[in-house]
């Protein structure tokens, strides 16, 4: 089995070598922008038949090579088959409302500086040099300078494979590498699982009682969402430019953060021969009622992304990976399995009603999952990852399940 992982560095070009690439990204999303328009005036947006009506057309106007043709052409039929499945997903809102309307009435536009997918035949690497050679409309462009960590250059030397994508961002270009990773075989014998409790106060909390991201960060957040309160009010163009600026900077934030948590649960895990138990947390937003504080909180935070990045690792390591019901983790004692409200003393303390055992909640939380997890496995139920699961009707949304060997799913994750 192959895991896809994209390795991400960033180039260094001089001025002349940053111009050549900022007018081929120009010039491919133009013409990208003006395939989008033929293909939605003819409604044919599969990728040989758009480009019986547009490739002649791209090479001559705005000068790009065949092999950039035929990925501007690609790249617009992939755009609109991501629309479509958005508007199908119900992403961007019901058929016949406004934002639905807006998304299908006009044909799909590129911003001028949008990534470009570059071939083998288009970019070719020096790994050991640190160099690229890459072609622009201005000709082949050679000796462009990168950087790079020790780890990524090893994952790009042994393992880059396929295409590999130009990006400008905040006005410096990357380069981002897909690259096909093996796994390792998958440990079928765990001694035990180490449970993951997944929280807004504490990001998240281990059943050995090692809390990560905790209150520190929470007042980061908060800071954070003040100031964008404050120039969401101002609305003038400089506001909306900054509150962009704090709104990727705090994405790059939670991203880093949730690769440290996952790449230190999964290291763990692999190190003591447990598996990992994670909750599955599908539709949460849906299911639970929150105040507005707390909703804007449980909205800030990437808990969907965390989980993937674990089951990525993991499966990187061959540690299993096994999602469990969570509902009344939070209630249930950990020792006598005695379940009642009052159990959850506040957000930080657990007081168990029957046998007197307390605990902090959340590590308490944890050790119900790494239970669950257990006894599921146990049965037989061994998973690496759930399955996407299918959009929930509005009737079903509260619904609580029991933690059956239904509950750990044995697809592999979208990466």
């Amino acid at each position: 089995m192959i895991v896809k992982l994209v390795v991400q560095v960033q180039l260094l070009p001089t001025p002349v070598q940053a111009a050549a690439l900022e007018a081929t990204l120009r010039a491919c999303n133009e013409a990208a922008t003006w395939a989008s328009g033929v293909a939605f005036k003819k409604d044919v947006k599969r990728n040989f038949a758009l480009r019986e009506h547009t490739y002649d057309q791209i090479k001559a106007r705005w000068g790009l090579g065949a092999q950039a043709a035929q990925h501007v052409i690609k790249k617009t039929c992939d755009a609109y088959a991501t629309l479509k499945a958005n508007l199908k997903a119900g992403n961007l809102g019901r058929p016949g409302s406004k934002r639905y309307r807006r998304a299908v009435q006009k044909p799909v536009v590129f911003r001028p500086q949008g990534g470009q997918p570059y071939d083998d035949r288009m970019l070719s690497w020096q790994i050991a040099e640190r160099r690229i050679s890459i072609w622009t409309t201005a000709g082949r462009v050679k000796e462009v300078a990168f950087t790079a960590s020790q780890e990524q250059l090893a994952t790009l030397a042994l393992y880059r494979k396929g295409e590999s994508d130009l990006v400008r961002r905040d006005g410096m270009w990357f380069l981002l590498a897909t690259c096909d990773v093996p796994e390792q075989s998958l440990n079928t014998d765990p001694v035990d699982f180490l449970g993951i409790d997944l929280g807004m106060v504490n990001i998240a909390t281990t059943s050995d009682g090692e809390i990560m991201a905790g209150r520190q960060l929470n007042r980061t957040r908060v800071r954070e969402r003040k100031l964008r309160t404050k120039l969401q009010k101002k609305n003038t163009p400089s506001a909306k430019r900054r509150l962009n600026k704090r709104r990727r900077k705090e994405a790059r934030r939670a991203r880093d953060i949730n690769h440290k948590i996952a790449k230190h649960v999964v290291a763990e895990a692999e190190r003591t021969g447990r598996g990992i138990a994670l909750e599955d947390l599908t539709g949460i937003r849906e299911r639970v009622r929150l105040r507005k504080p707390q909703r804007a909180t449980l909205h800030s935070w990437a808990f969907a992304q965390l989980g993937s990045f674990i089951a990525y690792k993991a499966r990187r390591a061959g540690v299993p990976v096994v999602y469990v019901d969570p509902a009344y983790t939070s209630r249930t004692c950990a020792e006598c399995g005695h379940i009642e409200k009052a159990n959850r003393v506040s957000q930080a303390r657990f007081a168990c009603r029957s046998c007197g055992f307390v605990d902090h909640a959340d590590r308490n939380s944890s050790r119900n999952i790494r239970a669950r997890a257990w006894e599921l496995w146990r049965r037989g139920a061994e998973s690496t990852a759930p399955a996407p699961p299918p959009r929930q009707r509005a009737g079903g949304a509260g619904r609580k399940r029991s933690a059956t060997a239904s509950d750990a799913r044995c697809a592999s994750p979208s990466l």
